[in-house]
């Protein structure tokens, strides 16, 4: 069933009057981007989701992809509304200008990219890899890779991917084993063999080119011997037209739990031709521009099946009559109540609200922060939002993703028995979620990356730079008295943030295996906290439009219900994960292996 409408009003709320956007783009020296052509931009991305996506999304899950005679193709509907997607323009919008892009800021597409991938993720991952391979050749690829590459990319006449992920290796890419191989004429011979490469192989477009990982024969071991290669499928000459195959193959499609319409391939490189990406052995750092993207925009996948969960249960609890109200007939020319008025439907209800609406704020303000980085003519505050960006990664990937699972579940669980059933597309939403905690690195591994390398590894001072912007939110609105009670709580726990840091470095000095057992409950605490800090951010502007009188009185009085919902019924879950880390690492470690 498929009614899904694009939240358009909560995505202005988030850009314009939570993050104001406007001032953002000057800074960013995009003045010329104003409110009514970004709206425009999204407009017209909200009808072709609707009308052109959505209805794509149970015919993707139960055709799924097919592999015959070494060629992918994919279900019914789906190379079609990839033309219409490039026929639009839509490829080129982010990319640089004087290959054929339109220039705008990475987080507009960041938007763009929810906006039309919500309501089918399978089919939205073939233009968001694509966006990610061009978005590593502008930062490291050299002039001539960027001619030959670029405008074929960003008219969407070729696709683009990443490998990374080899059978034996899974997240410790030390362990690779694909070969590059130098020869005379400055290219590479790049063998071996790579797993669960989304849009690995399809049939949308005349080439895709792979951003690969690979180790010279002389490499040093581990990371520091990794490098990194841009591989066609199909070698080209000097005017971009293809001439042959490039030993490059899909050898298998996964069979996967969800989003059955995006081929997952195994690939085969046998002496593929390949070129340098960037320096020799930087390959890791390298491939990090594109990882970090893959993560914002997985971060997008929690938010977007939590949304199109959120709709459907929101839809359905309306309608459905089901039992009487204990505290008094609602429905009286029914036969029962709308199952909307029983308290543990409206619990999931706004939990699903208030943690897809937090969602969205948090990688909003985390895609500001990556155009700064990028972007902005000046170092230090380029310098200060790289670091900001660096601890706010791992967030939105982990915390997003976990919340995405966990309301979508919850939406299958407001239908009751109806949401088992494949009809409603609960099942799918919940299955297509799944894998958004799993890939571009585990929960665990970011985690890790967050408290072991971005705050541990710096001395907190990334983390210094985000407490000190709460701490100042607080001492701003600390006399307000409608937002008293949560100033109170988010100042406690932002100075709670601070200590629990402090005291893992401490232990870890002694064990190191304190940060793994901290680092999890540490992430999802950070994630809470955040998000304390952008839903009062969220209630200080609603409850000063109602004060004027703004007419769309509804929605402001909606966002003020859900923060406070959040910080009375999901903000205390900081107290359990509190407690989980400061019981440090030996409940996990002391049971001997052999007594599992």
């Amino acid at each position: 069933m498929n009614n899904y409408q694009t939240s358009l009003r909560d995505i202005d709320f988030v850009l314009y009057e939570l993050l104001d956007y406007e001032s953002h783009c000057a800074q960013i020296a995009q003045s010329t981007l104003d409110r009514e052509l970004v709206n425009a931009f999204l407009a017209e991305a909200a009808r072709f989701a609707e009308k052109e996506i959505a209805p794509l999304n149970s015919i993707g899950d139960l055709q799924g992809c097919q592999l015959m005679a070494g060629q992918v193709t994919t279900p019914k509907g789906f190379k079609e509304a990839y033309l219409n997607y490039c026929a639009a323009g839509w490829p080129g919008l982010m990319r640089q200008v004087q290959y054929g892009g339109q220039g705008l800021p990475q987080s507009l597409g960041l938007v763009i990219s929810e906006v039309i991938g919500t309501p089918n993720w399978a089919w939205g991952m073939y233009s968001s890899l694509s966006q990610g391979a061009m978005y590593t050749l502008e930062m490291h690829g050299t002039s001539e890779q960027k001619s030959q590459y670029l405008p074929h990319l960003i008219s969407g006449d070729w696709t683009g991917t990443m490998c990374l992920t080899e059978a034996h290796a899974g997240s410790d890419l030390g362990l690779l084993r694909t070969k590059a191989v130098p020869q005379r004429d400055g290219s590479y011979k790049i063998s071996g063999n790579k797993i669960f490469i989304s849009a690995g192989d399809h049939d949308f477009a005349r080439n895709i080119i792979h951003i690969v990982l690979a180790r010279l024969p002389d490499a040093p071991e581990g990371t520091k011997g990794i490098s990194l290669f841009v591989v066609p499928k199909m070698l080209s000459d000097a005017q971009g037209q293809v001439t042959e195959p490039n030993g490059v193959s899909c050898i298998s499609l996964e069979h996967k739990m969800g989003i059955h319409g995006n081929a997952t391939c195994s690939m085969h490189f046998d002496e593929a031709q390949g070129w340098l990406l960037g320096d020799l052995h930087k390959g890791l750092p390298h491939m990090f521009t594109f990882m970090n993207l893959a993560r914002l925009g997985s971060a997008l996948q929690g938010l977007a099946h939590a949304e199109v969960g959120y709709q459907k249960a929101r839809d359905y609890a309306r309608e459905r009559l089901q039992m009487r109200s204990l505290s008094g007939v609602k429905n009286p020319k029914g036969e029962a109540d709308p199952i909307m008025v029983h308290p543990d439907v409206r619990r999931m209800l706004l939990t699903q609200k208030a943690l897809l609406e937090g969602q969205r704020m948090l990688i909003y303000y985390a895609s500001q922060k990556l155009d700064i980085s990028a972007q902005i003519d000046n170092d230090e505050a380029s310098q200060v939002a790289s670091q900001i960006l660096g601890v706010l990664t791992p967030i939105a990937k982990a915390f997003s993703t976990e919340a995405g699972f966990e309301s979508a579940n919850l939406a299958l669980q407001c239908f009751g028995g109806h949401g088992y059933i494949r009809d409603w597309g609960l099942e799918q939403n919940l299955r297509d979620c799944r894998i958004a905690t799993l890939y571009e690195g585990t929960t665990g591994i970011q985690a890790l990356d967050l408290l072991g390398r971005k705050l541990l590894g710096d001395g907190g001072q990334a983390l210094t730079l985000l407490t000190d912007e709460i701490e100042l939110f607080c001492q701003q609105s600390e006399d307000l008295l409608h937002l008293n009670a949560h100033i109170t709580q988010l100042a406690k726990l932002n100075q709670e943030w601070q200590e629990l840091t402090a005291e893992i470095a401490q232990k870890a000095r002694q064990n190191p295996d304190e940060v793994g057992a901290a680092a999890v409950d540490f992430l999802m605490y950070s994630g809470y906290v955040l998000l304390a800090y952008l839903w009062a951010r969220g209630r200080k502007i609603a409850y000063a439009k109602l004060e004027h009188g703004h007419i769309d009185s509804k929605f402001y009085k909606a966002k003020l219900a859900t923060a406070d919902f959040y910080f009375a019924r999901i903000l205390p879950r900081t107290q359990a994960l509190s407690e989980a880390i400061r019981s440090g690492a030996d409940n996990l470690m002391s049971l001997p292996d052999e007594y599992f």
